[in-house]
């Protein structure tokens, strides 16, 4: 079983309203197949990837809930981890609760109100293919609070900011595991900031990436299968991507890790 070190993605889910809808859009632009629903968690609905499970859909308990992406990030102690968040400024949304055997899950929103949720593995690691296309790839928060934020990744996970200085985005860092050299290699996700570009209701958030083989192709798909472009694609040192919309308003970014060149990411608001 894959043992993902302290505040590193190990794991991510889609709320949605109609997860009948999600998979048939999500089968066909990411190849994922689904196995059956648990009615016991909501009926939670892993996504495999050539038999690998990369993800899973959840459908929504109550309408006011957003429709959208959820990290998880990785801990070996859920408890000690929520105190230090507490303690770090952020806010508990729900305390740890046991999820079967599968493992032990908390809610987290860090101090700019980026929300995230905490896992401790039991029989669910997390994801058995990641990096390849039809799978998540990288996860970066959006805030406008960005000192105390990156202090918060620091204090809870041992996370080093690094400025991403390849991608030409000053505003943006990295975040790379205690212990592990500096480079972009070593990062496991990234913090941006929500800029006066965008609009002043746009909350902090995490935003999910998934590894395609074209990404002009992912979002021509998109909008045949419902969807929407957020930010139109763009090439940049770490590949090509593009934020999209699924058909029932959950937004998540597309990649190309494979096709790269020299612009920077964008940095007005999304369409």
């Amino acid at each position: 079983m894959a043992v993902f070190p302290e505040g590193v993605p190990c794991w991510v889910d889609v709320a949605l309203p109609d997860v009948a809808a999600g998979k048939r859009f999500y089968g066909a632009l990411l190849g994922w197949t689904f196995g059956p629903a648990a009615p016991d968690y909501g009926s939670y609905t892993q996504a495999f990837h050539d038999g690998r499970n990369v993800a899973a859909l959840v459908a929504k308990p109550d309408g006011r809930m957003p429709t959208a992406w959820n990290v998880y990030l990785a801990t070996a102690d859920v408890f000690g981890t929520a105190v230090r968040a507490r303690a770090a400024g952020g806010t508990v949304i729900m305390d740890p609760v046991r999820v079967g055997d599968f493992g032990t899950m908390a809610v987290v929103a860090d101090p700019g109100g980026a929300v995230f949720n905490l896992w401790q593995a039991g029989s669910h690691a997390g994801f058995e293919e990641q990096g390849q296309p039809g799978s998540y790839g990288w996860a970066e928060v959006y805030t406008r609070a960005p000192e105390r934020v990156d202090a918060f990744y620091e204090d809870v996970f041992g996370l080093r900011a690094e400025v991403d200085d390849e991608a030409g985005r000053p505003d943006f860092v990295r975040w790379v595991p205690r212990g592990r050299p500096a480079g972009a290699r070593h990062a496991v996700s990234g913090r941006g900031l929500i800029s006066s570009g965008y609009p002043e209701e746009m909350p902090a958030h995490f935003l999910t990436y998934f590894v395609v083989e074209d990404c002009d192709a992912a979002v021509a798909a998109t909008g045949r299968l419902g969807g929407r472009v957020a930010i139109d694609p763009v090439t940049t040192p770490h590949g090509r991507s593009a934020v999209v919309v699924d058909n029932q308003g959950a937004s998540f970014a597309v990649i190309d890790t494979r096709t790269r060149g020299d612009a920077p990411h964008p940095e007005g608001p999304p369409a």
